[in-house]
């Protein structure tokens, strides 16, 4: 017998934000999952897993032609985005294929901090993006997710990532009194289940979040849980506003030059981050209030939230927890 569950549609399924989402929405049951994926990378581990999974192929890339976007999205209820930060900017023209055959809601993709326009360069498109969905005039959430547990942590002194990843994660801002809100990658999807269908979120933002932390108290669990104690504090990098102004300064003339190379771009979207976050304080529920998020937490009373300190646990048992940082 056929299924009335909605079909939904996953862009960047293959990605790690894409992996939870697709997690999610299977262990709840309620849903029909595609993804759309690329066709060189059809063979790879991770499609094979989506299959595996139940997931729904369906082959195609963002910069198809109109109406082979149209065949992608046949039949489908609800399109979510989670493409990577390269081809954010991309992401119109499906959107405008999706309202054409009748798509009933599309969330684009944010899944990350609340913040205001002219801070961050990856954000401000972001915001173009959502701009132009509420012109479409399409049924849209908009859905963020706060910082990763994963990144906030610091790694433990056995990591074996590149010292230059391990030196981000740290690194220490300010006096450290930063309050930041973090979820656990890997529950994003349970959260994002409920939200697709929730009448209530039609047409809003929404803050997922488990737990607001100060970044010195982060820090303390990361030496306390990993066993490194003082030795892992003896590797903190104290950074202050003009430190981090000076990387945006530096990370701009590498972005002016090539602003098309990811790579190029990358230390500028980092450094403009850790600003907001640790700076302008934009990544705590307050701001994500004034800016007119719901409150996933007060929405959904019954999913469990999980700790900082509990998720340290796990962390710091994993074979290598710097493995989420180290990305194509």
């Amino acid at each position: 017998m056929a299924t009335t569950n909605p079909l939904v549609l996953v862009l960047g399924g293959s990605g790690l934000t894409g992996q939870s989402i697709v997690d999610g929405l299977l262990k709840s049951g309620s849903f029909r999952v595609a993804a759309l994926v690329r066709s060189q990378s059809v063979t790879k581990a991770a499609t094979e897993k989506l299959k595996t999974s139940g997931v729904e192929i369906r082959v195609g890339d963002l910069t198809d032609d109109y109406e082979r976007l149209k065949e992608h999205l046949q039949g489908v209820d609800i399109l979510i985005s989670a493409v990577n930060a390269r081809v954010v900017g991309q992401q119109r023209e499906i959107f405008r294929a999706a309202k054409e055959v009748g798509v009933q809601r599309i969330v684009p993709c944010d899944w990350a901090t609340p913040g205001e326009r002219g801070v961050r360069v990856l954000t401000d498109v972001k915001f173009d993006i959502r701009d132009f969905v509420k012109e479409l005039g399409v049924p849209y959430t908009f859905i963020d997710v706060g910082w990763w547990m994963q990144f906030y942590l610091p790694l433990p002194l056995r990591s074996t990532v590149v010292p230059k990843v391990k030196a981000m994660t740290w690194s220490f801002y300010g006096t450290g009194e930063s309050k930041n809100l973090l979820t656990n990658l890997h529950h994003i999807g349970t959260w994002v289940a409920r939200i697709i269908t929730d009448p209530r979120t039609i047409n809003k933002a929404v803050i997922i979040w488990e737990e607001e932390v100060m970044q010195k108290d982060a820090h303390e669990i990361g030496a306390r849980v990993s066993g490194d104690g003082d030795a892992l504090r003896s590797k903190r990098i104290q950074l202050s506003e003009d430190d981090i102004k000076k990387q945006i300064a530096d990370g701009r003339v590498l972005y002016d030059k090539n602003p098309t190379d990811y790579m190029s771009t990358v230390p500028l979207i980092w450094a403009q981050y850790m600003y907001s976050m640790h700076f302008l304080q934009e990544n705590t529920l307050k701001n994500a209030k004034r800016l007119g998020y719901l409150d996933a937490r007060e929405l959904y009373p019954d999913i469990p939230t999980q700790s900082l300190e509990e998720y340290a646990k796990e962390f710091y048992g994993l074979p290598e927890p710097g493995v989420v940082l180290v990305r194509e």
